[in-house]
C-alpha cells in the first residue's frame, strides 16, 4: 500500500515538475527579450585571422541568431522520422540546416553590398516565433515548404550578419574569412540542435515542446520590446 501511494505521488509530481520547467523557460525568455538582444558587440577585423574569429563568434553574441539556429536543428531532428538512423534519414535531417546556411549566405552578400531589405529585425523576431512554434508542435511540413520557410528567414539573418561587418574589413580576404566564420558557426549550431533534438525526441519529448515554446515567447518578446 505504501509503495502504491509513493508511486501515485511521484506520478502526480511529474506534471508539476514539467510545468515548473516551462514556467522557468518562459521567465528566461521574457528576461532575454527585455535586453538589447539584437545588438552585437564590435568585432576586430584588422586581419584575416581576426575576421575569421569575428565571424565564428558573431552568431554566438546575439541570442536571436543563436536561438534561431539551434531551433532549426532541433526541428530538423524532431520532424524527420528516423533521423540519424541511416543514410537517407541523415541526409533528410540536414536539408533544413543546409537550406538555412545557403540562403543566409545570399542575405549576407546583400548586406555586404549595401542592398537594403525591409523589416530585417522584425523578420528575425518572427523567425523565432514561427520556428519555436514548429518545434513546440513538432510540426511536419513537406520538405520543400520547410526549406523555403527556414531559407526565407535565413535571408534576413544573413543580411544582419553582412550589414554588421565593420567598414574596416574592406579587403576581400578579410570579408571572405568573416563570412566563412559565421557560416561555420551557424552550421555548428544547427548540428548541436540536431543532436539535442535527437536526444529529446527519444527521452524527453515534453522538454522539446517546452523549449520550442520558450523560443516562440522570446520572439514575441522581441516583437513587443
Amino acid at each position: 500500500m505504501a509503495g502504491f501511494i509513493r508511486s501515485v505521488s511521484f506520478q502526480q509530481a511529474m506534471p508539476r515538475g514539467r510545468a515548473g520547467v516551462a514556467a522557468h523557460l518562459a521567465a528566461a525568455a521574457a528576461l532575454l527579450a527585455s535586453g538589447p538582444a539584437l545588438a552585437h558587440p564590435g568585432h576586430d577585423v584588422a586581419s584575416v585571422g581576426a575576421s575569421l574569429a569575428s565571424g565564428l563568434l558573431h552568431p554566438l553574441t546575439g541570442a536571436d541568431h543563436l536561438l534561431a539556429m539551434v531551433a532549426v536543428g532541433v526541428w530538423s531532428a524532431l520532424a524527420v522520422r528516423g533521423a540519424g538512423a541511416g543514410g537517407g534519414a541523415g541526409g533528410g535531417v540536414l536539408r533544413l540546416p543546409l537550406a538555412f546556411v545557403a540562403l543566409m549566405l545570399v542575405g549576407a552578400a546583400l548586406g555586404l553590398a549595401g542592398v537594403a531589405l525591409p523589416a530585417v529585425e522584425p523578420m528575425i523576431a518572427a523567425s523565432l516565433l514561427v520556428i519555436g512554434l514548429l518545434v513546440g508542435l513538432r510540426a511536419r511540413l513537406p520538405a520543400g515548404v520547410a526549406m523555403a520557410l527556414v531559407g526565407g528567414f535565413a535571408l534576413f539573418h544573413g543580411h544582419a550578419h553582412g550589414a554588421e561587418l565593420p567598414a574596416s574589413a574592406g579587403a576581400l580576404p578579410a570579408v571572405l574569412a568573416y563570412v566563412g566564420g559565421f557560416a561555420l558557426a551557424t552550421m555548428a549550431l544547427h548540428l548541436a540542435g540536431i543532436a539535442a533534438g535527437s536526444v529529446l525526441r527519444r527521452h524527453a519529448p515534453w522538454l522539446a515542446r517546452a523549449l520550442g515554446a520558450g523560443v516562440a515567447l522570446y520572439g514575441v518578446g522581441l516583437m513587443v520590446a
